[in-house]
């Protein structure tokens, strides 16, 4: 085992591959008394390794790609504890350590708005040829409620009140997305001439326009236009609250 000052405060620890954690957990402690940071560089493929970091307290804070190891570029996850940091053994450094490298998943907040007509509020957007719900994604800490209010308000400057959740849309990975939630809630009916209300973010959003379900199978991607129909049913008690990908399960 060596630990190798990197920067100023800063220490690197790196572990045979027999070590256990409780020895490896001593060492940063350690170097914790010299260092302001710890951090290690731990292979992806190496699950020991990685049960190794966590258990000795050192925190998961992402992928370092392209890091040059015996003269070719490889990905090495980062491991890290600062001095600062609540130790493992009590709750909130517990809760800590597994916060950082449990499962996060993102969630997309989208607002079902319709006229008089039955049609359907949707957004032409700028960066994808596809037409769209308006929404977006739910910031860290933000509820989804909330998130999808946010969205509406900076991409057409109109408050609207998110209604009933009407459909749990998941999206498995895709052309590069990690998967999603779609979270799509009741926007309420209204008036056509909302459209007059709206300000576009120009940046994002091309024009807006009420569609029928024969218009939004014309203009949204398939797996947004079965999204907007499942949400439907759910609102009219045809259909279920759950899909995948638009499609029932």
């Amino acid at each position: 085992m060596t630990v190798v000052t990197i920067a100023e405060g800063v220490a690197r620890i790196t572990w045979n591959d027999g070590d256990p954690s409780d020895v490896v957990r001593h060492e940063v402690a350690a170097a914790l008394t010299r260092h302001h940071r710890v951090e290690a560089l731990v292979d992806p493929d190496d699950e020991r390794a990685q049960r190794t970091a966590t258990w000795s307290g050192l925190r998961r804070e992402g992928v370092m790609r392209g890091v040059t190891v015996d003269g070719m570029p490889v990905d090495r996850i980062v491991y890290a504890r600062v001095v600062t940091d609540v130790p493992a053994h009590e709750p909130e450094g517990f809760r800590a350590l597994l916060n950082s490298f449990l499962p996060r998943k993102r969630a997309i907040g989208q607002l079902l708005v319709r006229d008089e007509d039955e049609r359907v509020l949707l957004c032409q957007l700028t960066y994808k040829p596809d037409w769209d719900l308006p929404g977006g994604v739910v910031e860290v800490g933000e509820s989804p409620a909330a998130g999808v209010c946010r969205e509406v308000r900076e991409e057409l400057a109109v408050d609207l009140q998110a209604g009933p959740l009407l459909l749990t849309d998941w999206l498995p990975p895709w052309s590069g997305w990690d998967d999603a939630l779609t979270l799509v809630y009741d926007g309420g009916v209204h008036d056509r001439s909302l459209i007059d209300d709206l300000v576009r973010e120009e940046r994002e959003i091309r024009s807006v326009e009420f569609c029928s379900v024969e218009q939004v199978r014309e203009r949204c991607a398939d797996f947004t236009a079965r999204r907007v129909e499942a949400a439907l049913a759910s609102l009219h008690g045809t259909g279920g609250s759950y899909t995948e990908s638009g499609r029932p399960v």
